[in-house]
């Protein structure tokens, strides 16, 4: 299923804007006219949250590619959902949003009630440890892992004796959060293409559009005709072949869309 990468583009310039109504109709009547609404999330969704982006003109990767310390925002574990993530759930409730595929690993799309049936993590979540052999997920807690004691567990990180196992088959236990060059999880990569060719809209939010193969997805749904939002504070590669391209933050735009929908319930 590949390997994580980064891709570096030139972007090109596009202006900044807000919102407007007509942009919010425009929104509304795209989902009413879709029979199977897939979202694709990237951080920029969990920056109104306090948790710092990796690709946005300030965002964690790209000031250490200038050689600048990070702007680091609030640890996971400090932060909530905001109104964009539980405007998915709104979406997910009223039987709009058939499935979600996102790059976070900040838990807050579980946390703010999107089903794990409906939702499929690529780069995984923080909040588990994942078995190599058998692909069970657990709990940090469930398993016993204190990272003080036992380390991040990433893949790339050498075993410890005193490091817990798998409870269903013993196997190695690692970190579910995905790295750089590390494999990607073959289950959660196979279902998002399969959510993927069944859509007819996908809502990408908060994604730099540069992270691969995850990244490929709205391509893909692109290239098979798919309509294509897309809400980001920054340029994308995609931007000229997107219906829609608003450069705002999620959270107020969305709520007012989920608001509209819901009159029309």
């Amino acid at each position: 299923m590949g390997k994580l990468k980064f891709y570096s583009y030139s972007l090109f310039k596009v202006k900044k804007i807000s919102f407007t109504e007509k942009d919010v109709n425009d929104i509304v009547q795209m989902m009413k006219e879709a029979k199977y609404i897939v979202a694709f999330t990237g951080a920029g969704i969990s920056t109104e949250s306090g948790l710092s982006d990796f690709r946005g003109k300030d965002g964690i990767w790209t000031r250490k590619e200038k050689g600048l310390p990070p702007k680091r925002g609030k640890h996971f574990d400090e932060v909530k959902p905001n109104t964009g993530h539980l405007a998915f759930v709104a979406l997910q409730e009223m039987g709009i949003l058939k499935f979600l595929i996102s790059q976070n690993v900040d838990n807050l799309h579980l946390k703010s009630g999107i089903k794990p049936e409906m939702l499929a993590e690529l780069h995984g979540n923080y909040m588990f440890m994942k078995c190599i052999e058998c692909d069970s997920r657990f709990k940090r807690e469930d398993i016993g892992w204190d990272r003080e004691i036992h380390g991040s567990g990433f893949r790339t990180e050498e075993q410890l004796d005193h490091q817990p196992v798998c409870l269903e088959c013993q196997g190695r236990i690692i970190s579910s959060v995905v790295n750089f060059n590390d494999p990607m999880p073959d289950q959660e990569m196979t279902i998002s293409k399969k959510h993927t060719e069944k859509c007819d809209l996908m809502l990408v939010v908060g994604s730099s559009l540069s992270v691969f193969p995850a990244a490929g997805l709205p391509r893909k749904a692109q290239r098979n005709g798919v309509k294509l939002i897309i809400i980001n504070i920054d340029s994308t590669p995609l931007d000229e072949k997107a219906d829609i391209k608003l450069e705002v933050s999620a959270g107020e735009i969305l709520s007012q869309v989920v608001a509209k929908l819901q009159e029309n319930n």
